[in-house]
Protein backbone atom coordinates (compact mmCIF):
# COMPACT_ATOMS: atom_id res chain seq x y z
CA UNK A 1 0.00 0.00 0.00
CA UNK A 2 1.19 4.12 -0.71
CA UNK A 3 1.68 5.94 2.49
CA UNK A 4 -0.20 9.24 1.57
CA UNK A 5 2.57 11.19 3.76
CA UNK A 6 5.41 10.10 1.37
CA UNK A 7 6.50 12.28 -1.36
CA UNK A 8 4.99 11.27 -4.79
CA UNK A 9 7.15 8.78 -7.20
CA UNK A 10 5.51 10.64 -10.10
CA UNK A 11 4.07 13.97 -10.71
CA UNK A 12 2.63 15.63 -13.58
CA UNK A 13 1.93 19.55 -13.35
CA UNK A 14 0.04 22.11 -15.22
CA UNK A 15 1.16 19.91 -18.11
CA UNK A 16 0.10 20.79 -21.93
CA UNK A 17 0.56 19.28 -24.91
CA UNK A 18 -0.26 20.20 -28.77
CA UNK A 19 -0.17 18.32 -31.57
CA UNK A 20 -0.05 19.73 -36.03
CA UNK A 21 -2.46 18.28 -37.84
CA UNK A 22 -2.32 19.96 -41.48
CA UNK A 23 -2.85 23.37 -40.52
CA UNK A 24 -4.67 22.69 -37.48
CA UNK A 25 -3.16 22.63 -34.11
CA UNK A 26 -5.17 20.10 -31.28
CA UNK A 27 -4.71 20.96 -28.08
CA UNK A 28 -4.40 16.91 -26.61
CA UNK A 29 -3.67 17.80 -22.63
CA UNK A 30 -4.31 21.38 -21.20
CA UNK A 31 -3.02 21.98 -18.12
CA UNK A 32 -2.92 18.63 -16.14
CA UNK A 33 -1.80 17.90 -12.55
CA UNK A 34 -1.76 14.47 -10.84
CA UNK A 35 0.23 12.54 -8.71
CA UNK A 36 1.05 9.21 -8.06
CA UNK A 37 2.29 7.80 -4.72
CA UNK A 38 4.99 4.64 -4.40
CA UNK A 39 2.84 1.55 -4.75
CA UNK A 40 -0.53 3.15 -5.96
CA UNK A 41 -2.31 1.87 -8.93
CA UNK A 42 -4.28 4.02 -11.18
CA UNK A 43 -6.20 3.73 -13.90
CA UNK A 44 -6.80 6.89 -16.29
CA UNK A 45 -10.23 6.66 -17.48
CA UNK A 46 -11.58 8.53 -20.68
CA UNK A 47 -13.08 8.10 -24.01
CA UNK A 48 -11.48 7.84 -27.08
CA UNK A 49 -9.52 11.33 -27.69
CA UNK A 50 -9.82 12.56 -23.98
CA UNK A 51 -5.84 12.56 -23.76
CA UNK A 52 -5.39 9.10 -21.43
CA UNK A 53 -3.10 7.53 -23.81
CA UNK A 54 -1.07 11.43 -24.45
CA UNK A 55 -0.67 11.40 -20.86
CA UNK A 56 0.74 8.46 -20.46
CA UNK A 57 3.76 8.53 -23.03
CA UNK A 58 4.69 11.94 -21.11
CA UNK A 59 4.72 10.05 -18.17
CA UNK A 60 6.90 7.18 -19.55
CA UNK A 61 9.29 10.06 -21.16
CA UNK A 62 8.15 8.42 -24.81
CA UNK A 63 7.30 12.04 -25.83
CA UNK A 64 7.44 15.38 -24.59
CA UNK A 65 5.25 18.00 -23.04
CA UNK A 66 4.91 21.39 -24.45
CA UNK A 67 4.62 22.98 -21.64
CA UNK A 68 4.22 21.67 -17.74
CA UNK A 69 7.12 19.62 -15.41
CA UNK A 70 6.92 16.18 -15.15
CA UNK A 71 9.22 14.53 -12.19
CA UNK A 72 10.15 10.75 -11.89
CA UNK A 73 11.35 10.71 -8.32
CA UNK A 74 14.54 13.04 -8.21
CA UNK A 75 14.58 13.15 -12.25
CA UNK A 76 12.67 16.11 -13.91
CA UNK A 77 11.74 13.91 -17.01
CA UNK A 78 10.71 17.58 -19.45
CA UNK A 79 14.29 18.20 -18.80
CA UNK A 80 16.42 15.17 -20.09
CA UNK A 81 17.84 14.47 -23.43
CA UNK A 82 16.75 11.43 -24.85
CA UNK A 83 19.14 9.20 -24.75
CA UNK A 84 18.95 9.29 -20.82
CA UNK A 85 15.22 8.76 -21.00
CA UNK A 86 15.43 6.03 -22.97
CA UNK A 87 18.15 4.81 -20.29
CA UNK A 88 15.85 5.21 -17.92
CA UNK A 89 12.95 3.68 -19.15
CA UNK A 90 15.21 0.67 -19.72
CA UNK A 91 16.63 0.32 -15.91
CA UNK A 92 13.56 1.71 -13.98
CA UNK A 93 10.11 1.30 -15.86
CA UNK A 94 8.03 -1.39 -18.10
CA UNK A 95 5.58 -0.79 -20.61
CA UNK A 96 2.76 -2.86 -21.57
CA UNK A 97 0.86 -1.72 -25.20
CA UNK A 98 -2.22 -2.43 -26.27
CA UNK A 99 -0.86 -4.19 -29.75
CA UNK A 100 1.74 -6.44 -27.61
CA UNK A 101 5.03 -5.56 -29.82
CA UNK A 102 6.11 -9.00 -29.25
CA UNK A 103 8.98 -9.75 -31.48
CA UNK A 104 7.73 -12.17 -33.80
CA UNK A 105 11.21 -14.44 -34.40
CA UNK A 106 11.46 -14.91 -30.84
CA UNK A 107 9.55 -17.47 -28.56
CA UNK A 108 7.98 -16.31 -25.10
CA UNK A 109 10.82 -17.08 -23.11
CA UNK A 110 13.30 -14.63 -25.66
CA UNK A 111 10.64 -12.23 -25.46
CA UNK A 112 10.56 -11.63 -21.74
CA UNK A 113 14.09 -12.07 -21.44
CA UNK A 114 15.08 -9.17 -23.92
CA UNK A 115 15.14 -6.44 -21.45
CA UNK A 116 17.04 -8.16 -19.41
CA UNK A 117 19.63 -8.65 -22.12
CA UNK A 118 19.94 -5.36 -23.59
CA UNK A 119 20.84 -4.17 -20.12
CA UNK A 120 23.82 -6.76 -20.33
CA UNK A 121 22.41 -9.02 -17.28
CA UNK A 122 23.48 -12.73 -17.55
CA UNK A 123 22.28 -15.08 -19.99
CA UNK A 124 21.72 -17.37 -16.17
CA UNK A 125 20.25 -14.63 -14.84
CA UNK A 126 17.69 -14.00 -17.65
CA UNK A 127 16.43 -17.35 -18.12
CA UNK A 128 15.88 -17.91 -14.09
CA UNK A 129 13.62 -14.35 -14.08
CA UNK A 130 12.10 -14.75 -17.50
CA UNK A 131 10.93 -18.82 -16.81
CA UNK A 132 9.80 -17.55 -12.53
CA UNK A 133 7.60 -14.88 -14.70
CA UNK A 134 6.15 -16.86 -17.28
CA UNK A 135 5.37 -19.12 -14.77
CA UNK A 136 3.65 -16.56 -12.51
CA UNK A 137 1.62 -15.76 -15.58
CA UNK A 138 0.36 -18.81 -16.03
CA UNK A 139 2.25 -19.54 -19.34
CA UNK A 140 5.16 -22.43 -18.00
CA UNK A 141 3.98 -24.56 -20.92
CA UNK A 142 4.20 -22.03 -23.32
CA UNK A 143 7.99 -20.75 -23.33
CA UNK A 144 9.40 -21.81 -26.14
CA UNK A 145 6.02 -20.76 -28.41
CA UNK A 146 6.21 -17.42 -30.57
CA UNK A 147 3.75 -15.10 -30.61
CA UNK A 148 1.92 -16.38 -33.42
CA UNK A 149 1.64 -19.66 -31.54
CA UNK A 150 -0.07 -17.72 -28.90
CA UNK A 151 -3.50 -16.49 -28.49
CA UNK A 152 -4.36 -12.58 -28.00
CA UNK A 153 -4.19 -13.43 -24.54
CA UNK A 154 -1.39 -15.20 -23.92
CA UNK A 155 0.75 -12.47 -26.21
CA UNK A 156 -0.62 -9.65 -23.73
CA UNK A 157 0.92 -12.21 -20.61
CA UNK A 158 4.02 -12.39 -21.83
CA UNK A 159 4.41 -8.80 -22.43
CA UNK A 160 3.10 -7.95 -18.61
CA UNK A 161 6.23 -11.09 -17.65
CA UNK A 162 8.33 -8.58 -20.30
CA UNK A 163 7.55 -5.45 -18.50
CA UNK A 164 8.02 -6.75 -15.47
CA UNK A 165 11.70 -8.37 -16.03
CA UNK A 166 13.93 -5.49 -15.00
CA UNK A 167 12.36 -5.09 -11.68
CA UNK A 168 11.00 -1.66 -12.66
CA UNK A 169 9.93 0.72 -9.95
CA UNK A 170 6.99 1.85 -12.48
CA UNK A 171 4.80 -0.17 -14.84
CA UNK A 172 2.45 1.84 -17.66
CA UNK A 173 -0.09 0.01 -19.33
CA UNK A 174 -2.03 1.39 -22.49
CA UNK A 175 -5.09 0.23 -23.09
CA UNK A 176 -3.66 -4.01 -22.28
CA UNK A 177 -7.03 -4.88 -22.57
CA UNK A 178 -8.18 -3.64 -25.36
CA UNK A 179 -7.29 -6.13 -28.10
CA UNK A 180 -8.80 -8.97 -26.02
CA UNK A 181 -12.71 -10.20 -25.10
CA UNK A 182 -14.38 -8.96 -22.05
CA UNK A 183 -13.88 -12.18 -20.08
CA UNK A 184 -9.81 -12.19 -20.97
CA UNK A 185 -9.51 -8.33 -20.46
CA UNK A 186 -10.95 -9.03 -16.58
CA UNK A 187 -8.31 -12.05 -16.24
CA UNK A 188 -5.55 -9.39 -17.16
CA UNK A 189 -6.63 -6.53 -15.10
CA UNK A 190 -6.98 -9.70 -11.95
CA UNK A 191 -3.41 -10.38 -13.36
CA UNK A 192 -1.86 -6.82 -13.14
CA UNK A 193 -3.20 -6.24 -9.25
CA UNK A 194 -1.70 -9.50 -8.21
CA UNK A 195 1.37 -9.03 -9.54
CA UNK A 196 1.18 -5.26 -8.42
CA UNK A 197 0.75 -6.22 -4.89
CA UNK A 198 3.74 -8.81 -5.51
CA UNK A 199 6.35 -7.23 -7.10
CA UNK A 200 5.68 -3.69 -5.37
CA UNK A 201 5.52 -1.91 -8.87
CA UNK A 202 3.42 1.61 -8.78
CA UNK A 203 1.13 0.56 -12.18
CA UNK A 204 -0.65 3.53 -13.95
CA UNK A 205 -2.82 2.12 -16.71
CA UNK A 206 -4.91 4.10 -19.56
CA UNK A 207 -8.10 2.42 -20.52
CA UNK A 208 -11.55 4.09 -21.93
CA UNK A 209 -13.51 0.85 -20.46
CA UNK A 210 -14.98 1.75 -17.26
CA UNK A 211 -14.89 -2.10 -16.09
CA UNK A 212 -11.10 -1.82 -16.61
CA UNK A 213 -10.95 1.20 -14.37
CA UNK A 214 -12.62 -0.22 -11.61
CA UNK A 215 -10.52 -2.70 -10.62
CA UNK A 216 -7.41 -0.48 -10.22
CA UNK A 217 -7.55 1.32 -6.68
CA UNK A 218 -7.97 4.92 -8.37
CA UNK A 219 -9.42 6.21 -11.39
CA UNK A 220 -8.78 10.02 -12.67
CA UNK A 221 -11.34 10.49 -15.15
CA UNK A 222 -10.00 12.45 -18.54
CA UNK A 223 -12.41 14.23 -20.36
CA UNK A 224 -10.68 16.35 -23.63
CA UNK A 225 -7.65 16.98 -22.28
CA UNK A 226 -8.72 17.73 -18.95
CA UNK A 227 -8.61 15.67 -15.46
CA UNK A 228 -12.87 16.23 -14.50
CA UNK A 229 -12.71 13.73 -11.48
CA UNK A 230 -11.02 11.62 -9.43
Amino acid sequence: MSNPNEKPLLTAAEVRKNYQIGKRQIEVLKGVSLNVRRGEFVALQGASGAGKSTLLHLLGGLDKADAGRIHFEELELTKMSGGSLSSLRGQRMGFIFQSYHLLPELDALENVCAPARLQGRPVDWCQDRGTALLNRVGLNHRLDHRPPELSGGEQQRVAIARALMNHPILLLADEPTGNLDSNTGVEIMDLLRELQKEEGTTMVIATHDERVAERAERVVRLVDGQIVAE
